[in-house]
């Protein structure tokens, strides 16, 4: 019989008070996604201790939209059409009319994520910046990408307390807890947990020694077709969302180095699904079935920002910063011909006239006709 689930032992309660909050700079202001992430402190918890707030508002339900027949007398839900919407007219001209609307306080929520204290890590995650594609050899990977991973990657032991049931206990939609194809599947920060149109779920695996997708071979097919299959299932037994609609992938570089999977619908344009950083769980797998140490040969791009220590170390080895400008080919194509003495001709004609010529005998002087004495 399996053991009871450890309580969690976290608390509802936040260890900081929003409306102590201090503004030090905004780091990015989505229009697209209506998000804002801002980088400040709680001056009442420490004055250096940097704190990253991110607000982004809701996605919309389509239950917020759902009207009822007027003469229908069923508790009224929160709804965009409803008495309680105020409504400003800026313009109507013929068929078009343009308003500001604000609906009642039920649906006027913002999803808040906090992060404290911060590190400049988390900072650089968060603002807008330079980016540079790096295409990244296994080379290079044992060279610069591991030992920097080693020495200074985010703290792991958030993700441990998911695992091992001390935190967040209640947030878990699925467990297998077999230690070598197990994983716990939840909410991801980044979803609401209201708008299943917008969900958004990771697969963490249970085994502590895979990184990222470096680290996996053939003998890590059993992991991931459970991970596929299983997180499907739970995902239609809890939400109703068919499995031939969801997106299932990895990122690389990860957030942070212990193997996980992202889960959205494949209608959510959801962040982080760009071809340079999300790698699907399908592709992987036949990968693998492909070249069992795929992800041990292959050159895979990613993405560095700006300020990024890893950028630092790469710039010493390769220019990625500065383009330094390569010779294109049509000067190579003129440099060799001119040391070969032709312009246009293919090798073999090359060839050819270098034969005829050396076949023609040098033409010998005639001789001038020798004129009479006057």
């Amino acid at each position: 019989m399996p053991e009871p689930a450890e309580k969690s032992t976290e608390s509802n309660l936040p260890t900081y008070d929003l409306s102590k909050f201090r503004l030090k700079r905004i780091l990015s202001n989505n229009s697209v996604r209506k998000s804002i992430s801002l980088l400040g402190t709680f001056p009442d918890l420490s004055e250096t201790d940097d704190a990253i707030v991110v607000f982004e508002k809701n996605a919309y339900r389509e239950s917020d939209v759902a009207t009822q027949p007027l003469s229908e007398e069923s508790p009224k839900k929160p709804s965009y059409f409803s008495a309680d919407l105020k409504v400003d007219t800026e313009f109507v001209n013929n068929i078009y009319g343009s308003y500001q609307v604000v609906p009642s306080r039920d649906l006027c929520g913002v999803k808040s994520t906090v992060i404290y204290p911060a590190t400049d890590k988390h900072i650089e995650k968060y603002s807008i910046c330079q980016k540079y594609l790096i295409r990244e050899t296994p080379e290079l990977y044992e060279k610069i990408t591991l030992p920097y991973l080693s020495s200074s990657q985010f703290s792991l032991e958030w993700v441990y307390n998911i695992l091992e049931h001390k935190q967040e206990t209640e947030r878990i939609v699925f467990e297998d807890k077999d230690p070598e194809t197990g994983f716990i599947l939840l909410p991801d920060l980044k979803w609401d947990g209201r708008n299943v149109e917008n969900l958004y779920l990771l697969g963490i695996v249970h085994k502590h020694d895979l990184k990222s997708l470096r680290d996996l071979n053939a003998s890590h097919l059993d992991l991931l077709r459970n991970l596929r299959q299983s997180a499907k299932d739970a995902i239609f037994k809890r939400y109703g969302l068919n499995p031939n609609q969801l997106r299932m992938y990895f990122h690389y570089q990860p957030s942070f180095y212990h193997l996980h999977v992202h889960i959205n619908p494949v209608r959510n344009d959801a962040p982080g699904i760009w071809c340079e950083k999300s790698h699907m769980l399908d592709t992987v797998i036949n990968n693998l079935e492909l070249l069992p140490d795929y992800y041990q040969r292959a050159t895979l791009p990613f993405v560095l920002y700006e300020g990024n220590k890893l950028l630092e170390l790469y710039e010493k080895e390769q220019p990625v910063r500065v383009v330094v400008p390569a010779e294109s080919e049509s000067e190579k194509a003129t440099v060799a011909a001119s040391e070969e003495g032709f312009s246009d001709d293919e090798p073999e004609e090359r060839q050819c006239k270098r034969i005829k010529l050396a076949a023609t005998p040098e033409p010998k002087e005639v001789e001038a006709p020798a004129q009479a004495c006057a």
